[in-house]
């Protein structure tokens, strides 16, 4: 008996491997031409927008023991991120305090039936200029630099009929206008 000689073209071998459940490599590569070039040309874009993100830290107060007949004073801080050179104003509301306004602020009390409550102060420097919610008159501006800056927010309990022991709560909303 002869040896059947077969000749295969390079397909017909990895088609003949993969029926017998062999697997062959094709090599990749890219030809190399030299008769000529062609471009075309395309822009990458992206559109960056003025963005302002707030946070706020809690104002605590602390304990009161006996009686509001000394201020107290305490701080804590506003960070505003705002994209780099988007100009920026932050208000701070009048706050839930029962009878809460911009130039006089309160905290009321925590519990039902209970309606005294303690007045306190926002100010943008330590024991002046009143913190408020009206761009260009009671704001603090500033510039964004596309990090976070940290703005102090200076509180004070002024000295005060002291009402009955209880916590005394106000939520205040910071506001970035941009």
């Amino acid at each position: 008996m002869l040896p059947l000689r077969i000749k295969l073209s390079r397909l017909s071998a990895i088609a003949a491997l993969s029926l017998l459940g062999a697997t062959a490599t094709i090599p990749v590569g890219a030809a190399v031409y030299s008769t000529g070039t062609g471009t075309g040309p395309f822009d990458v874009t992206l559109k960056i927008i003025a963005n302002c993100t707030i946070s706020a830290a809690p104002l605590d107060f602390g304990e009161a023991q006996g009686l509001l007949s000394t201020p107290l004073n305490v701080n804590t801080t506003v960070s505003v991120t705002c994209t780099n050179t988007t100009p920026y104003n932050v208000g701070l509301n009048a706050g839930t305090g029962t009878g809460s306004t911009i130039a006089t602020r309160y905290m009321s009390a925590a519990t039902s039936g209970n309606t005294g409550t303690v007045q306190f102060n926002l100010y943008q420097t330590s024991g002046a200029t009143n913190w408020g919610n009206t761009q260009g008159t009671d704001t603090v501006a500033g510039i964004g630099s596309g990090s976070a800056q940290a703005i102090t927010v200076y509180g004070n309990v002024p000295a005060q009929n002291t009402p009955a022991p209880d916590t005394y709560k106000s939520t205040i909303t910071a506001t970035v206008y941009f």
